[in-house]
Order: structure tokens, then sequence, then C-alpha cells
């Protein structure tokens, strides 16, 4: 009888979930799909999105640096000179001496003793977390943090635990209750510098203050604080002062960096250790010359025009004055990330759409990237975006979000 059950088992087929996965057909069918748009031509503050003309307030591109012609130059003549590939993993053949020279600006500028860089931002946090957190250990992260910092955790041996969005308070209880369990191995918190969708920046100083109390160390993700916060545009740690209390710091090179790929940067026997224990680096090819050599532009014209975050800042506080007097919910964003919260995911792709089809190209933002019910449109503003672009973005702004009963 027990052989005869076993035999009628009905096993689950691997795939039948992607069969009953239909959402994404009836938004499409609904007319509102936003994801994987075709942009035609170059990115920048105004593109073309199937065929229509848009004001671009979507993109990472902070410092409005992805077609400076510097920068494009760089790119195109380290392709003529060294191909389009290194053709291995920086751990074997894949190492060029601009990689090297890559690595030792990156230190000088972030103030670190090493940098070391990866083919992407994700797999920096990957490769990063998952090397440095043993059975033994624990890792602490903001209930906030971006998913390649989840991911990471989830790779790593350690156990993870989580506090509650920027509340320095219950960091301290997680912490405490940590140590109080019989923690045997070592702790180290990573949070994001600025968060990726709501725009607020971390409370840098009273996380290091309870890290230290706890013997804890830190890790900060600067991929979106590169290039905006701090005086030379070094980031979270700089805006605060607080460059020697982070152990390390990450960021990703395709956002003020114009090109692709991530460091990160600390200690030289902390980053010498996670050149030769990280998987997603060693397993990885390298970053490509072109990405390089872009990002070298890039950090020299970073160095040199510190205008240019000048004009970043003050195209953000326009929009943080100007949309909170419309009446919008823009949270505690403190950054050029202006969140637009909605509230129901299907109310959110239709505020998209009607934004798209006046020529604004926004990104909204859904459950699991923000709490369920609070969807949201994601803003982001350049160094390059002129008033008339933020002129007409308002106006759209204004008019959608009346005759969708946002705001009055």
């Amino acid at each position: 009888m027990q052989a005869e059950d076993k035999a009628q088992v009905t096993l689950t087929d691997l795939f039948d979930k992607c069969v009953a996965f239909t959402t994404a057909d009836e938004v499409r069918e609904a007319g509102i799909y936003p994801f994987f748009r075709p942009v035609q031509g170059p990115p920048g503050d105004e593109v073309i999105v199937d065929g229509k003309k848009c004001v671009m307030i979507g993109s990472n591109n902070y410092l409005g640096l992805v077609n400076h012609p510097k920068v494009k130059e760089a790119a195109a003549e380290a392709a003529r000179t060294f191909g389009s590939g290194c053709t291995g993993s920086p751990f074997l053949n894949g190492t060029l001496d601009m990689h090297l020279e890559l690595q030792d600006r990156l230190a000088k500028f972030l103030g670190t003793e090493a940098a070391l860089v990866f083919s992407t931002g994700f797999q920096t946090n990957l490769g990063t977390i998952s090397s440095l957190v043993g059975k033994n250990d624990v890792v602490v992260i903001d209930r906030q943090d971006h998913a390649s910092i989840v991911d990471g955790c989830r790779l790593s041996f350690g156990k993870t635990l989580k506090f509650a969005h920027n509340d320095m308070a219950d960091l301290d209880r997680v912490l405490t209750n940590a140590r109080s369990n019989g923690l045997r191995g070592g702790i180290l918190i990573v949070v994001d510098g600025v968060f990726s969708m709501e725009g607020d920046i971390v409370d840098l100083p009273g996380l290091v203050d309870i890290a230290e109390r706890h013997g804890a160390h830190v890790m900060v993700d600067d991929a979106h604080a590169v290039g905006v916060l701090g005086k030379t545009g070094a980031g979270t740690a700089e805006h605060f002062d607080l460059r020697d209390r982070v152990d390390l710091t990450m960021g990703t090179f395709s956002k003020s960096f114009a090109a692709q790929g991530g460091y990160v940067a600390g200690k030289r026997s902390v980053i010498e250790y996670i050149k030769h224990f990280s998987r997603a680096l060693i397993f990885s090819a390298s970053i490509t010359p072109t990405s390089v050599a872009a990002v070298l532009a890039a950090l020299d014209i970073i160095e040199t025009e510190p205008e240019r975050r000048e004009h970043l800042w003050n195209n953000a506080r326009r929009m943080h004055k100007e949309l909170r007097a419309l009446g919008f919910n823009i949270g505690q964003t403190a950054t050029p990330i202006v969140p637009i919260v909605i509230g129901g995911d299907m109310e959110c792709f239709h505020f998209w759409k009607a934004l798209y089809d006046n020529g604004v190209f926004t990104n909204p933002a859904i459950s699991p990237a923000v709490p369920p019910g609070q969807a949201m449109i994601r803003t982001s503003y350049t160094a390059t975006h002129t008033n008339e672009h933020l002129d007409r973005v308002l106006e759209v702004l204004a008019k959608v979000g009346r005759e969708k009963g946002l705001i009055s």
C-alpha cells in the first residue's frame, strides 16, 4: 500500500510556475507595461523610446557623463588599442596595466589603502560579502538595502539579520541580541549610502557609533552616492567626514562614472583577501578595456569639474521644493533620486503610462523593490538637465497628478 501511494504522487514540473506567470501579459494587454522599453539612439536627458521623444528622468547618469566627448573617445581608443575584451579572469590572464591604474586611482580618490575592480556592481556585493562573512559570522543589513546586498548575504555562510530602515535604535537592538545569543564570529554591517529607491541618506554618524560600540565592521554601498555626495564626490563617508571610520566602500561604474563595472575599497589586507577568495571575481571575466578607459576619463572630469555636482544639486533642490509644493509625497529624499509615492502597483503603472504618453520617461518601482502598497514613480535628475527640461517635467507631473487625483 505504501509503495502504491508513492506511485500515485504527482510531481510538480519545474516550468509550471513559468506557465502560471501571466501578470506581465495581462499588464501588456492593458497597454501599461513599463519594462524593457527599447531606447533608440544614445542615452541622455532626451531620448527616443519606441519612436517617441521623451525627457529622461529615469536614468542614473547623475553627472551627465555618458555622452561626454572625452569619455567616449577614451573608450573608443581603448577598444582600438586593447580590443573588445580581456578574454579571462583578473585572477589569471585578464588583468591589464590599466586595471591596476584604475584601482590605484580609485583608492587615492576614495582615501583608502587599496581598491579592487569587479565586472559589475552587483558582482561586487556578491563577491565581497560572500567572501568575508563565514559560518560563525553575522551580517546585518537595512531592510531597504539593495538586492545585490541581500543576495550577497544569501551566498555567504553567515547568519543574516535585518534592522528597520535607517533606524539606529533598532540596529543597536539587533546587535545587542546578536552578541547576547552566543555569537562566536565577527559582525559586518552593510548599508546603502544613498538608498536607491527612496533617495534618503543613511544615518552614517549614528551607525558607526553603534558599530564601534559592538565591535562590528561597516561596509557602505555608494552606488548612488559616489560622484554625488561629498566635497570631492567621494561619497557618503566623505559627506559626513567619516572616511576613517568606514571599513569598506563599494560602488558601481554604471552611474556617475558612465560605464559598467564595480569596485570595493578599504584596507590593503582586506582587499588582498577578497582578491583571493571572492568567487565572483575569480570566476568572472575582467571588466572590459573600454569601461576601464571610460571610468578613468570620468574620474578626471569628476576631479577637475566640481561645478557638475553644483549643477546636479541645484536641479535636485529645485525638484524637491517644487514637487513638495505641488503636493506630491516624495518621502524623505535628500538626493537627486526623487520618488513620487503612488500606492498600488496597477495605479503606479497607469501613472507611468500617462507620463510616458506626455513625453516624460520615468521608472515605476513596485514590490518587492519597495514595500507593498508603497509603489512609486522613481525620478532622478542629472547635472545636464536644463531648466527647460525641468519646466516640462513639472508641467507634465502636475497635469497627470491632478488627472489621477494624486494632487489637487
